[in-house]
């Protein structure tokens, strides 16, 4: 996008435009890929000085963004804006008056990007207020996730944003998608046959996709209680993550189509019943201020998803996600099958493709080896590619390539409705007939019942 630009932040001085959004803007001012001309308006209930706005963005910086250097800063600084007073249909507050200002700079045909880093619940009266003021005929609008709590509250969401807005108007962001590695997912598949070759049942024995996280959830407990592990990233950023590693090859490498390779991949998963998921609640959670009293909340999920395709016949799907454990990591696995052969003493597990999602990402490959020595005794070694360490590679953090692709208008990274419908098909029936909540002691890998998921398959590559 070379048009004059004029992004609409709502929710500016919340948590998450703080640590994320607002961090992207900046990053992306550094790397050049702002357009041309273009203000940035803060919008939230306060009444915000575009003075007082400024340094708090420069403080978020600070917090939890990239170095700050004077030059970028002053510049950047220069078109931050702040509309204060909320917005709904009802009563915009001053986001009109602000944005008539921003027309006198940027002109009359200046594009709006309308970014909602507010909770769910406000995305209702913030999108039909863009309908309301004028603000949604070829504008682009960005949703965070979750987009819906529950599948009837995902199809009202739905209902309401096509009253106001057309499909290719929106973005609904799920920042895994944006990461590095998992971009190279399908880049590694698709590029390299000897990789293509063996992505199927008859050679992978599982897949597993695994996010544990050392975090508490203190800084947003009230949202986290509402939603759960469950919701917050099963049905959202590890469905994701299943359907690039499962769908076929698109017909091309064009948004539409690996949005429809994903849609048709996600329509294949097999609804998840009680006996395929394990639920658990970290010990102390509910002393946690902002829980509710006896909350069942879940703050670990493991699941075992089947993908009903050809290519998945028989193949698990292990997922697993959790606050308070061991270990943070994000990584994709491919457990292959033990070969055919003479060899009756290969080691279990001997042989991983293993996708980390953290930061830039790295490829890791586990082989069986011949150890060094007079004996034949067979063993494994590892080999990382690192892929920060690639010549001229400029890694972008998710939320800045996500950014990105909204200012280009590219779409292949979002999700579409018809996705997240299959994914609300896909976890509806534990919704309806949940397992038992089970305590697991912080610092552990969870419930020790996960485990189970993955004996067939030998275990959990991350394992204590």
């Amino acid at each position: 996008m070379t048009d004059p630009t004029a992004f609409v932040l709502f929710g500016a001085t919340g948590d998450l435009a703080k640590r994320m959004v607002l961090p992207a803007f900046y990053e992306l001012a550094q790397h050049g890929l702002m357009p041309e001309r273009w203000l940035l308006i803060g919008n939230g209930r306060g009444d915000v000085s575009h003075t007082d706005f400024r340094s708090l963005v420069r403080g978020s910086l600070q917090e939890f963004g990239p170095d700050v250097d004077d030059d970028t800063w002053e510049k950047f600084s220069q078109n931050l804006r702040f509309a204060g007073g909320g917005f709904d249909s009802n009563d915009p507050g001053s986001l009109l008056d602000v944005l008539e200002e921003a027309k006198e700079q940027l002109g009359e045909d200046a594009q709006y990007v309308h970014y909602l880093a507010i909770p769910p619940t406000a995305f209702e009266k913030v999108t039909r207020g863009l309908g309301q003021h004028d603000l949604a005929k070829g504008s682009r609008v960005v949703y965070e996730k979750p987009y819906g709590t529950s599948p009837d509250s995902f199809r009202e969401l739905d209902k309401i944003v096509h009253e106001v807005l057309d499909e290719e108007q929106v973005f609904r962001i799920d920042h895994f998608l944006g990461k590095e590695a998992t971009q190279d997912l399908h880049t590694a598949r698709f590029g390299n046959t000897l990789l293509s070759a063996v992505w199927n049942c008859k050679h992978v024995a599982a897949v597993q996709i695994d996010a544990p996280e050392t975090l508490d959830i203190t800084d947003r407990a009230q949202f986290y209680d509402s939603t759960g592990a469950l919701l917050d990233m099963i049905v959202t950023h590890l469905f994701q993550l299943a359907a690039e590693v499962a769908m076929e090859p698109p017909v091309s490498m064009s948004a539409e189509d690996l949005q429809d390779a994903r849609e048709t991949v996600i329509d294949a998963f097999r609804p998840l019943h009680k006996d395929e998921v394990v639920l658990g609640q970290f010990d102390g959670y509910t002393g946690t201020e902002g829980v509710a009293e006896g909350s069942t909340t879940d703050t670990f999920v493991a699941a075992r998803l089947w993908v009903d395709t050809d290519r998945w016949h028989g193949v698990p799907f292990l997922l697993r996600t959790g606050k308070q454990l061991a270990v943070s990591e994000q990584r994709v696995s491919l457990l292959f099958r033990q070969p055919d052969g003479p060899m009756t003493d290969v080691p279990d597990q001997g042989t991983v493709l293993s996708f980390s999602l953290a930061g830039a990402g790295e490829v890791d490959v586990r082989l069986v080896v011949k150890r060094p020595g007079a004996e034949r005794a067979l063993t494994t070694a590892e080999t990382t590619l690192p892929l920060s360490s690639l010549p001229e590679g400029d890694p972008l953090p998710p939320y800045v390539t996500l950014l990105h692709d909204v200012i280009v208008g590219d779409r292949a990274l979002f999700t579409t409705p018809d996705g997240l419908a299959g994914t609300w098909t896909t976890i509806s029936p534990i919704l309806a007939d949940r397992p038992d909540v089970l305590p697991y002691a912080r610092g552990s890998w969870g419930p020790t019942a996960a485990d189970a998921l993955a004996e067939p398959s030998g275990g959990w590559v991350l394992h204590g």
